[in-house]
């Protein structure tokens, strides 16, 4: 609920002691000859010592003497306190006050009320919950097993609870206002059919959706270190070894014929609680009103009243400007190399369709992202077509790069316990500068992802090289392209710095890809390719760099494929050195899907432009930015020194400073 105040409105027939019970709450003390009804009282947030009542409240008195005044708290309020004394008001609640409150279109939780019960002892306060179902924090007087209360709470599902109180003897008039908050911030409706005594089908899958997360060896059964780890995310605290004794035997006996349950697996001892008995536990809690129990677990989980996900969990808010780019962070490499290998059940080094269905159990399935781009063959996978975890990462790489709120979707679908963001960084923003009248792109220091546009006239082999990328053999039977396609994998350059290069072939969609300027922004580098072996291939970019001007401002690098072929002279205006030469670029580099050298080459000339962006940028003469590729290089060497001894990074930094006078 987002009010931060709850209102509370008392009503029932006059006589019953609403009046009374208003005065015991706020000074603790019966009040005999009181007035007939009470202003509003705001009852303040620290008021009542439950972990469970976050919220301040008013309490609104009413009386049936003034029915405009009643209906109009009625339709404001958030719960309704509905108090009765004895058997003539007990009748009028089914029969005046409930169907008030529905042709007042009113569908608000109803805590029912008995007062004047002056012959019970004192209360006792709600505790904190913990999993244990043995705290009994509301007494016998309480439970919904009274005779008296059954038959209604059957009849009306807007009842949430019943209780008896006494304003006279202060007895459970503090629990009675509890079970009023309760009701709002830990509601029963959403979890528990009462009329039928189940658990409700959505906080079936929730909490099945807990257990997997909580089972954290995947076995199947939460052991003991596995229970106190999910008590303390969801209370705070440790859980007493008496108390987690009393939850096995009590799952235990339950499971024994011819209990209820004696025909279910709910607890195995040296193994742990099954799902089962994690499930039986909470309808448990459910019965004897500990509902709140449930509710502090499924809140650690981030769930909400209507038991989905908060948004605000799933997709925080990220300050990203135009030209930055989200990456992983190594707190979310981290958590995707332990899920890996926690999934990898047989440890041979690859997960099977099996084992990716069960990792992704509690989400919502595999990301629509992925089966667009035909996952697992997008990425990395060994000779069986099972996904490595060098795949893995550069899936999920390219995944943030290319759409971050699915990867923070989806890290808390798949458990991890930290704010998603701290899993991801923002790199700085892409820099332009100009020189000459020509803007180009600056240097790039923090990126580790990069985006590669793959364009091509029709069969010059564009798709092989995106399959040889992710390291699978050349196929000689062609297809031609209609969907987009995509490729990524990780990198290696000098210094041992690691990159994620993602490729990416539109098909149909080329040529509107090409006239997005907008789109086109998303590239780091243009990989423009012919096919060597066919004189018709090179036109085919000639004509599209002229046609789209704006191609032009971004590092391309030009790529002779099918280069174990005979050579072909192209029919073109000019040759494809020359073209080159015109726009202050290198000639093309020549490739073949069986020359694993040439690719590698060509794989890593693709990271480096998208680097340092004004080597590989039409119309930028090599004068230009010499100044600025020295600085580069030499601050990689610096760098790379660091982690070597005191005397090369002391005359690295002598090195690199005497370089940058001489440059200033």
């Amino acid at each position: 609920m987002g009010k931060e105040q709850i209102k509370i409105v008392v009503c029932g027939d006059d006589g019953v002691g609403k009046t009374s019970l208003v005065a015991c709450l706020v000074k603790d003390q019966f009040i005999q000859n009181l007035q007939n009804c009470l202003p509003p009282v705001t009852i303040p947030r620290d008021f009542s010592s439950s972990p469970f009542c976050p919220k301040s409240s008013i309490l609104v008195d009413t009386t049936s003497y003034d029915l405009p005044a009643l209906h109009r708290e009625l339709k404001s309020a958030d719960v309704i306190w509905l108090v009765y004394s004895d058997h003539e008001t007990y009748d009028r609640v089914a029969l005046y006050w409930m169907m008030m409150f529905r042709s007042l279109g009113v569908n608000l939780p109803v805590v029912l009320c008995k007062n004047k019960c002056d012959d019970f002892s004192v209360e006792s306060e709600p505790k904190s919950s913990v999993l244990s179902p043995s705290d009994d924090s509301l007494s016998d007087s309480t439970k919904v097993e009274d005779e008296e209360f059954i038959p209604i709470l059957r009849e009306f599902k807007e009842i949430e609870t019943c209780i008896k109180t006494s304003a006279k003897d202060k007895f459970n008039v503090n629990q009675a206002f509890y079970l009023c908050q309760r009701a709002i911030t830990h509601p029963i409706a959403p979890l528990f059919d009462s009329r039928v005594g189940e658990l409700k089908p959505l906080t079936v899958l929730a909490l099945k959706r807990i257990f997997l997360l909580s089972d954290k060896d995947q076995d199947g059964f939460l052991n003991d270190h596995e229970l106190i780890v999910l008590q303390k995310r969801a209370f705070g605290k440790a859980i007493d070894k008496s108390e987690l004794e009393f939850i096995k035997e009590t799952l235990l006996n339950l499971s024994m014929p011819p209990q209820e349950y004696g025909s279910y697996t709910l607890y195995i001892p040296d193994k742990g609680i099954t799902k089962d008995g994690f499930l039986v536990l909470n309808k448990l809690y459910s019965e004897k009103g500990r509902h709140e129990t449930t509710w502090g677990i499924l809140r650690a989980f981030h769930y909400t009243d209507s038991l989905s996900i908060s948004d605000k969990v799933l997709y925080p808010k990220m300050d990203i400007t135009d030209t930055a780019s989200v990456e992983l962070s190594p707190l979310g490499y981290r958590f995707l190399v332990e899920l890996f290998l926690t999934f990898d059940k047989d440890n041979d080094g690859g997960l099977n369709e099996q084992e990716i269905d069960f990792l992704f159990k509690t989400t919502p399935g595999i990301p629509r992202l992925w089966a667009e781009t035909n996952f697992p063959f997008s990425t990395v996978v060994n000779s069986q077509g099972f996904v490595t975890l060098q795949g893995w990462l550069a899936q999920w790489s390219m995944t943030t790069f290319l759409d971050h709120k699915t990867t923070t979707e989806y890290l808390v679908y798949l458990g991890i316990e930290k704010d998603a963001r701290l899993a991801l960084q923002i790199t700085k923003s892409r820099k332009k500068r100009r020189r000459n009248g020509k803007f180009y792109r600056a240097l790039v220091t923090d990126r580790k992802v990069f985006n590669c546009f793959v364009i091509g006239k029709p069969f010059s082999g564009k798709s092989s090289l995106l399959e040889s990328f992710v390291g699978r053999s050349f196929l000689e039977s062609y297809s031609p392209t209609i969907r987009p396609r995509i490729a990524v994998n990780s990198l290696e350059l000098k210094g041992s710095k690691q990159y994620y290069l993602i490729l990416q072939e539109f098909g149909e969609q080329e040529p509107a890809i090409l006239e997005n300027v907008e789109k086109m922004k998303e590239c780091d580098v243009l990989c423009l390719t012919y096919d060597s072996s066919d004189p018709e291939s090179f036109s085919f970019l000639f004509e599209l760099i002229n046609q789209h001007k704006h191609l032009q401002e971004l590092p391309m690098v030009f790529v002779a494929l099918k280069a174990d072929l005979d050579k072909q002279q192209q029919r073109c205006y000019i040759q494809p050195d020359d073209f080159t030469d015109q726009l202050y670029i290198d000639h093309p580099l020549h490739v073949s899907s069986v020359w694993s050298s040439s690719l590698n080459e060509l794989f890593i000339k693709l990271t480096e432009a998208s680097l340092e962006p004004s080597i590989n940028t039409p119309g930028i003469a090599p004068d230009i930015v010499k100044e600025d590729i020295n600085y580069w290089r030499y601050a990689l060497v610096a760098t790379s020194a660091v982690g070597f001894t005191s005397l090369f990074t002391f005359t690295f930094f002598k090195l690199f400073r005497s370089l940058r006078n001489e440059h200033s």
